[in-house]
């Protein structure tokens, strides 16, 4: 084999790497380096370096906040994008006069004046064992539902039986490669209808240290909705459940939205004495993502849409959301 030649004298090249070797590296950054173990080495050093400095600016923020009390600097205000979202229009008060009187006359009101709902959950047809599980997971959180199953009636159908038998609500479960992956809410007798994508379904059994869940009415919270559709799908949402909550149940049901997906959890209070309380986790978890919102009840020909995620047209901006 030929030698290498290089202008390059041995002395220096030593020095060089016994300085990456030392963590001096003068200017060098880890991501410079084509030798791997060096690469490596150096890049552990500079990310404990930076972990220190934070640690440090830390600590001096602490101790300054401790001496000077209100009259330390306040801490800057971290960017996330709920903070620096896109304006919207439709982003309104939870007092907005307007809304009060849209609530008071619109399909839901009964439902929030002390009328108690009636939920028939069905699945889609030849459903398979996980699509059975979840639904009667469902038909444990919401009172008064009961589960029929669907021997292949057509969803019109079931929804024209549902209004004779005085029920309040349709859910169909639907699914896709032997998964639930859809839920369809029909509000009886005029609607409206709306569709959600159905994903990260956890069960009580796999939620460490859960709780069993009583028949008490639980309380339900409706967290981050703003907008004006974020609003009557709040809404829509809580008309599942009965408006008089038994508190001696202790029981919780948690509809939060974040970035238009909308996380469903249910707890308990452990009151541990009269100044501390916690929760503990009941189950089952999941996340919706509402896909369209229509009018009336469910009609895929002549049914009018008031909204339609349109992935090509909206998912322009990560920073853009419409709950």
């Amino acid at each position: 084999r030929r030698a290498t030649t290089s202008n390059t004298p041995l002395s220096s090249t030593v020095s060089d790497l016994g300085s990456i070797m030392d963590g001096g590296a003068k200017a060098t950054r880890s991501g410079e380096i084509r030798n791997k173990i060096k690469r490596r080495e150096v890049h552990i050093q500079e990310k404990r370096a930076k972990t220190k400095e934070k640690r440090e600016r830390r600590t001096k923020r602490k101790r300054m906040e401790q001496e000077m009390g209100d009259e330390a600097p306040k801490r800057p205000v971290q960017r996330t994008l709920e903070n620096t979202r896109e304006a919207d229009e439709t982003i309104v008060a939870a007092d907005d006069e307007e809304i009060a009187q849209d609530m008071a006359s619109d399909e839901l009101a009964d439902y929030f004046d002390g009328r108690t709902p009636k939920v028939l959950i069905t699945t889609s047809n030849k459903p398979v064992g996980e699509t059975f599980k979840f639904a009667e997971c469902l038909t444990n959180i919401i009172p008064e539902a009961e589960f029929r199953p669907r021997k292949g009636f057509e969803l019109k159908v079931i929804v024209e039986q549902a209004k004779k038998r005085e029920y309040t609500d349709v859910v169909v479960i639907n699914e896709d490669r032997k998964e639930p992956t859809g839920m369809l809410i029909i509000h009886l007798p005029n609607g409206p209808t709306a569709h959600f994508k159905l994903s990260s379904i956890k069960y009580p059994k796999e939620i460490r240290h859960h709780g069993r869940a009583t028949m008490h009415y639980p309380e339900v919270i409706i967290n981050n909705f703003h907008t004006r559709l974020g609003h009557q799908v709040g809404r829509f949402l809580t008309a599942l459940f009965p408006q008089s909550p038994e508190f001696q149940g202790r029981s919780v049901v948690t509809f939060h939205n974040q970035r238009d997906f909308i996380f469903f959890r249910r707890h308990r209070y452990m009151f541990k004495d009269a100044k501390k309380v916690g929760t503990q986790e009941l189950g089952p978890r999941f996340t919706l993502k509402l896909r369209w919102l229509q009018k009336g009840t469910f009609d895929t020909k002549f049914g009018e849409y008031e909204w339609m995620h349109k992935r090509g047209e909206m998912d322009t901006s990560r920073r853009r959301f419409f709950l």
